[in-house]
């Protein structure tokens, strides 16, 4: 899709995520956590254009986070004199299960937007697992995440850049009305940017 062209007094900010996951490769700590983490996670680097117009490919309508307390040892880093040990407990999908549509639902509130107002949910392909949990806590056909799956199995998760690899395959195969990009991250946390089409 082509761009319109510059007019004069546009901000354009350029938005580039480069994660390097393999430097967490840890040959000192050989446990389960570091080696699911190893096999799961990958580089990756993406970007996009963000500018303060009308014209473009979509609209930012809303921004949310969400963070549970207490929750560090769900997902995180310990960071010591030898590099980054992953934190990644098995506890990641059921807690997604549970906890995600309630937080969503909440982020959503704030710009009086519901659930049921979002045409197609783009999430961060944690896993394979967390991708499930997904679908079912949003209620979602399973399945329906074919795009994060496609990322997940062609690139592993490279942490942030991925939520913007998940966003271009949407972008070509059709954005729909409504699109809320979703992550989660250490803390534990989701974040959510709310998208619409542009007319």
């Amino acid at each position: 899709m082509r761009s319109p062209p510059i007019r004069a007094g546009q901000i354009f900010i350029d938005l580039v995520v480069v994660e390097i996951c393999t430097i967490a490769f840890r040959l000192d700590l050989l446990t389960k956590a570091n080696i699911v983490a190893s096999a799961l996670f990958g580089d990756g680097a993406a970007a996009c254009v963000l500018r303060a117009d009308e014209t473009g490919i979509a609209a930012v309508e809303m921004v949310g986070q969400h963070t549970w307390p207490d929750t560090l040892d769900i997902m995180g880093w310990n960071v010591d004199p030898q590099g980054l040990g992953v934190i990644f407990d098995r506890a990641i999908p059921p807690f997604v299960k549970e906890h995600i549509a309630p937080a969503i639902a909440g982020i959503l509130a704030r710009a009086d937007l519901g659930l049921a107002d979002v045409d197609r949910f783009a999430c961060h392909p944690g896993g394979s697992k967390v991708l499930t949990a997904l679908e079912r806590a949003l209620s979602l056909e399973q399945g329906a995440l074919d795009h994060e799956r496609t990322v997940l199995a062609d690139y592993g998760n490279m942490s942030a850049p991925t939520a913007l690899f998940v966003l271009q395959r949407l972008i070509q195969s059709g954005l729909p009305s409504r699109t809320l990009l979703t992550a989660m991250g250490p803390g534990f946390t989701a974040s959510c940017v709310a998208l619409k089409r542009a007319s």
